[in-house]
C-alpha cells in the first residue's frame, strides 16, 4: 500500500438490550463489532455479553433470547468498557438505526462514576437512514435489506449483536458498491500471470477436444446452488427461468 494512500477504518456495530428505552432503566446486554478497513472485512471482531443487573423485558427477550441466567456470570459494562473503546478508537461507526445504539452506549458511559476513561459517542453512519434514501417507501429493516441484496441470513433465527453486525457489514458493502478486493500482486506476479495466459493459447492445429460431462452428483450440487440463489434473490434467479 502506498504511503500516501489513506486508510479508512470502520467498525460495524450492533447491540442487544433489555428493552427499548433507557428511560425505563434498560441496559445493554451484548455488543458485537466487525472491523472494515478500506471497504474490506479484516476478520477482526469484538464481542461481549454483559450482565445488566436486571431482567429483560418480555418483548426484548422474544427478540434476542438472551436469558438472565445466561448473563449471570458475565461482566458488567464498566468491566469491559476499556476493551470496547480501544477497539472502536479512531474508527467511523456504522450502525443500523444509529440513534438507538448510540443512545444506549452513551447511557452506559454516563453511569460510570469512577475516574475510568469516559467518552460520549456522537457521529455514526446510519445504514437505516442510508437505506431509506436509496429505497424510499420500502421496508428497510435488516431482514428486508438482506433479501434485497441477496445476503444470506438463514442463520438469523434470533437477533444477536455479533451475527447482526456481520450481516450488516455485508449489507452495507453491497448497498454502497460492494467489497473492494485488496490486490497484493507484485510486478513479478503479474508477469508470471501474463506468461501463463500466453502459454494457455490453444494452437489452431490442435486435435479434437475431449468432452467431459458433469456427474449426477455435480448436477445435483449445481441445482441445489441455483435453488439457494433463487431463495436469496426472492425468486429472481435468471438461470431457473424458462
Amino acid at each position: 500500500m502506498a504511503e500516501d494512500e489513506q486508510i479508512k477504518r470502520q467498525i460495524v456495530l450492533d447491540t442487544e438490550t433489555t428493552g427499548l428505552s433507557t428511560t425505563d432503566g434498560n441496559r445493554i446486554i451484548e455488543i458485537g463489532c466487525v472491523e472494515v478497513i478500506n471497504r474490506r472485512l479484516t476478520g477482526q471482531t469484538f464481542h461481549q455479553y454483559i450482565n445488566p443487573g436486571r431482567e429483560s423485558e418480555e418483548g426484548a427477550l422474544e427478540v434476542h433470547g438472551i436469558t438472565t441466567e445466561f448473563l449471570a456470570d458475565k461482566p458488567n459494562f464498566e468491566e469491559i468498557v476499556e476493551d470496547f473503546l480501544d477497539f472502536i478508537d479512531g474508527a467511523e461507526l456504522v450502525i443500523h438505526n444509529a440513534p438507538f445504539d448510540i443512545g444506549f452506549l452513551n447511557h452506559e458511559l454516563g453511569l460510570i462514576k469512577t475516574e475510568k476513561r469516559r467518552l460520549v459517542l456522537k457521529d455514526a453512519l446510519d445504514t437505516l437512514k442510508l437505506a431509506k434514501q436509496k429505497h424510499p417507501a420500502q421496508r428497510n429493516n435488516l431482514d428486508a435489506l438482506c433479501k434485497r441484496y441477496g445476503i444470506d441470513n438463514s442463520n438469523r433465527e434470533l437477533h444477536g449483536a455479533l451475527l447482526d453486525s456481520e450481516i450488516l457489514a455485508d449489507v452495507y458493502l453491497a448497498m454502497t458498491g460492494g467489497q473492494v478486493t485488496l490486490s497484493l500482486a507484485t510486478e513479478e506476479d503479474k508477469q508470471e500471470n501474463k506468461t501463463e495466459q500466453e502459454s494457455a493459447i490453444i494452437s489452431k492445429n490442435r486435435g479434437p477436444l475431449k468432452v467431459i460431462k458433469a456427474t449426477e452428483e455435480e448436477i445435483q450440487a449445481h441445482d441445489e446452488n441455483l435453488q439457494r440463489l433463487d431463495k436469496a434473490s426472492g425468486g429472481n434467479c435468471v438461470w431457473l427461468k424458462k
